[in-house]
């Protein structure tokens, strides 16, 4: 099993790849916010792990394991995102909440997670009656 920096990292470069057909050393640099030798170094520790193949001033591809765990990271990352904006979590804050919890859940607690997505987006009524309740607990509170 991939670190949680590994995951970040196969998260990122299938996002990339997804988006642009193509993810260099400085593209993922720029979008984690991080040194290009941090990136190589990470690009070469996921090469020696099978996640992807990198080729020194080539560039890299993700592997069929690299891609599979890459596009189940993104799903896991989307999925909580869409659950902290049916539960009523500000906007602002949501990334930054899903970036720190991701990768302390269970596969089980995501697909648990995705049950209830699933539950709540089949019937609007639903969100209606969480927004009710959480509306109403926040005038006891006020």
């Amino acid at each position: 099993m991939p670190t949680p920096s590994m995951e970040d990292y196969l998260e990122r470069i299938y996002m990339l790849i997804e988006e642009k057909g193509y993810a260099r050393v400085s593209d993922i640099a720029e979008a984690l916010e991080v040194h290009p030798s941090s990136v190589t170094k990470m690009v070469q520790k996921l090469d020696k792990s099978d996640y992807l193949i990198y080729e020194r001033y080539r560039g890299l591809i993700l592997t069929s394991k690299g891609k599979k765990i890459g596009k189940r990271l993104v799903y896991r990352h989307e999925l909580l995102e869409n659950f902290m904006r049916i539960i009523g979590v500000d906007e602002t804050h949501i990334y930054k909440d899903v970036e720190g919890i991701e990768h302390h859940l269970s596969w089980d607690a995501i697909d648990r997670i995705g049950d209830l997505v699933q539950y709540f987006e089949e019937q609007e009524k639903r969100v209606e009656d969480l927004r009710y309740v959480q509306k109403r607990n926040e005038e006891v509170e006020s």
